[in-house]
């Protein structure tokens, strides 16, 4: 038997001013589903009821949280999966879809529907996509805890609840891709080889030793090395190297007065012209510029 709980529905009237924000938030709730019960159950509106079997097409994002129990999930995009406790949903907006608990153990549920150009900006950036609708996030006290807080929020709706709930959504998500970022590598060995990596980057940064050198001294083959970095910090050693020396450089120019060649030498550009051309081609300004503004 799972844990019995109060079911909670919210329905969310929206705003010109809310639409305005980016995000909106249009529903959240949480529900226990026994076992051998309907699903879903006849409280919801007509434009979110399905049937397991027909599915649905939503016009909004969803993040649905299952806490207990177990069941199944598919889509458009994904075949047949079975879930379990800890599996966040992220349901997309014209995008059929089905889940529903398994009839001899039922589940418990928490949902959040959302819309906007902020969530569409970050689809359309690769953040997330509709082939992987299924993130693990195992049990999280943390997570049920914004959830709450949104409901919560939602049951009041006063002026300015728009703009908390949706940046707690904004949390949410990003604890879905953090989570499954550090979820690529699951080698413990491979991740403290990155972790030496980055120690050693990070401690010759006005020195840097080449990609091949950071390989070699961490004792990994240079093809894996690269690969496995890119993979687990989303950037490429070079890339994070350069960060690096942006980031010595702002610190240089902002707390010494050291001039734009003496920076330039210190972080083993060949010329202050150099350095200048690399620090505009990332920040968009030139050094001086960047210490004008500082100071």
């Amino acid at each position: 038997m799972l844990n019995a709980s109060k079911d909670k529905l919210h329905y969310l009237r929206l705003s010109k001013r809310d639409e305005e924000w980016g995000i909106m938030v249009t529903t959240v709730g949480c529900q226990t589903i026994q076992p051998y019960t309907n699903y879903p159950p006849a409280a919801h509106p007509q434009g979110y009821k399905f049937q397991p079997v027909q599915g649905r097409v939503l016009n909004e994002y969803q993040l649905v949280y299952i806490t207990e129990g177990s069941g199944f999930f598919s889509s458009q995009s994904c075949p047949v999966q079975r879930i379990s406790a800890g599996t966040m949903i992220l349901i997309f907006p014209g995008e059929w879809h089905s889940y529903y608990p398994d009839k001899q153990v039922g589940w418990k549920e928490y949902w959040v529907g959302f819309r906007g150009v902020y969530i569409d900006q970050r689809i359309e950036k690769g953040f997330f996509c509709k082939e992987k609708p299924l993130h693990k996030l195992k049990r999280s006290i943390s997570v049920t805890t914004l959830y709450d807080e949104i409901i919560q929020l939602a049951t009041t709706e006063r002026i300015g609840c728009q703009q908390i709930i949706s940046s707690i959504v904004l949390h949410l998500l990003g604890k879905v891709y953090y989570d499954g970022l550090n979820d690529v590598v699951k080698d413990t060995d491979a991740v403290s080889k990155i972790d030496e990596a980055r120690l050693l980057m990070k401690e010759r940064v006005e020195n840097p030793p080449s990609i091949q050198e950071v390989a070699c001294q961490i004792g990994v083959g240079y093809s894996w090395f690269r690969k496995t970095f890119k993979r687990y910090i989303g950037i490429s050693p070079a890339q994070y190297q350069m960060q690096l020396q942006v980031l010595c450089a702002k610190e240089l120019l902002t707390t010494t007065d050291k001039n734009i060649t003496e920076i330039a030498y210190q972080l083993n550009f060949e010329s202050g012209g150099q350095f200048s051309t690399f620090f505009k081609k990332k920040e968009g300004i030139t050094p001086s510029e960047f210490r004008e503004r500082m100071h």
